[in-house]
């Protein structure tokens, strides 16, 4: 008999599982709320959750209001106007992003003053309860030419709330926007790891794929070459669009050429665990107006369900109003399904026990089950 064996297979076979350990669906945020660094205080995610709550009591008072302006059936908007109340008064922002980059903008002399002043503020959320399950800052991009800028505010800030809370609270991540360099991604990590070893602490990091040049070296290597500090990576919408030379009018998250960067991202990331999030609708009400909140909602709604059917789960929300319309879309998206799925699987596993005829694919079966088990979590509000 031939010598059958493979030399390099052990090998090959360890990189493969560390690369693509494949585990199951996790939590994960159904979206990242982004506030500017100067306007961040402890009653943030207190005046977010009450500007929400006004426009739903003023513009969404009920169901029925809720079916006509989300196209929902009757029996889903009764549930899902349920669920968004019970979103808004217990948990508003599953997701703080503290933003020293574009929502801020280059302001060198007052940059360390704001990072105490969040800082503060993330100490009083944190005593009071009230810091998000998920959080952290965005800093400056290295492709600004200045990354002395971008560790020193990363730095003062780990280093403050760790001094003031006496730990780094859980669920802390860094956003690391416009990375036209892959080289810029082993200059940061680098940073971070030698602020662990100073601080005592874990930091995993977020890249922002907001440029072409970016989609070009995607890979799921990258997150394996880190050391498990690669948490996520979040598309950029404006900026994307803006290097591709598209017109202004379609800078829009549902544009063909948004499609393929996320569909890039999803190719070099699939089985590494790296979260996926989506960007931006850059517009609030134009007015108070019933028509202005309702027509705003809807846009935002079509936005939210094009990223959901991409299988991207998480996205950004800039403004309170946002907030209506995210919970309302993921929450009837989830819920229109569940009860298929969740039979689909039961029969599967009952004919597969009496050993009959399977007719689902073993892989649709298991996409069924990750879309439960990603329900359950997007459902489920925290104790």
């Amino acid at each position: 008999m031939r010598d059958q064996s493979l030399p390099g297979f052990e090998e090959a076979y360890r990189i493969q599982r560390a690369r693509y350990p494949a585990a199951e669906p996790a939590w994960q945020p159904v979206h990242t709320v982004y506030v500017p660094a100067d306007r961040l205080s402890p009653s943030t995610v207190v005046g977010w959750r009450a500007q929400a709550m006004d426009l739903v009591k003023e513009h969404l008072s009920g169901p029925d209001e809720l079916a006509a302006v989300f196209g929902l059936p009757d029996a889903l908007a009764r549930d899902v106007h349920e669920r968004v109340l019970r979103k808004l008064a217990r948990e508003p922002v599953e997701d703080l992003r503290i933003d020293f980059e574009d929502g801020y903008g280059g302001r060198p002399g007052d940059e360390d003053g704001h990072v105490e002043q969040a800082v503060e503020a993330v100490a009083v959320m944190r005593a009071a309860g009230a810091l998000p399950r998920r959080w952290g800052l965005r800093v400056k991009s290295f492709a600004d030419g200045d990354p002395g800028r971008s560790v020193r505010t990363l730095d003062g800030f780990v280093t403050g709330v760790v001094e003031r809370v006496g730990e780094l609270p859980a669920g802390f991540v860094v956003t690391f926007p416009k990375v036209l360099m892959e080289a810029y991604l082993g200059q940061f990590c680098g940073f971070l790891e030698r602020l662990e070893r100073e601080l005592d602490v874990e930091l995993r990091f977020e890249i922002q794929v907001e440029a072409p040049q970016t989609v070009l070296f995607l890979r799921g290597e990258l997150a394996e070459s880190f050391g498990g500090r690669l948490a996520g990576a979040h598309f950029g919408v404006f900026d994307y669009t803006a290097a591709l030379g598209l017109p202004p009018h379609e800078q829009r998250l549902d544009h063909p050429a948004c499609d393929h960067a996320r569909h890039v991202m999803q190719t070099a990331f699939a089985g590494t665990g790296v979260e996926l999030s989506d960007g931006s609708l850059a517009a609030s009400p134009a007015s108070g107006s019933a028509e202005d909140v309702h027509a705003l909602w809807r846009r935002h709604a079509e936005l939210v369900r094009h990223s959901l059917g991409h299988g991207f789960y998480q996205g950004w929300d800039m403004h309170p109003s946002h907030l209506v319309s995210r919970f309302a879309t993921v929450y009837a998206f989830h819920l229109a399904r569940y009860d298929s799925y969740r039979d689909r699987v039961r029969a599967w596993e009952q004919r597969r026990a009496a050993g009959g005829g399977v007719m689902d694919e073993p892989a649709t079966i298991k996409t069924l089950a990750a879309a439960l088990r990603r329900a359950d979590a997007a459902l489920t509000l925290p104790d």
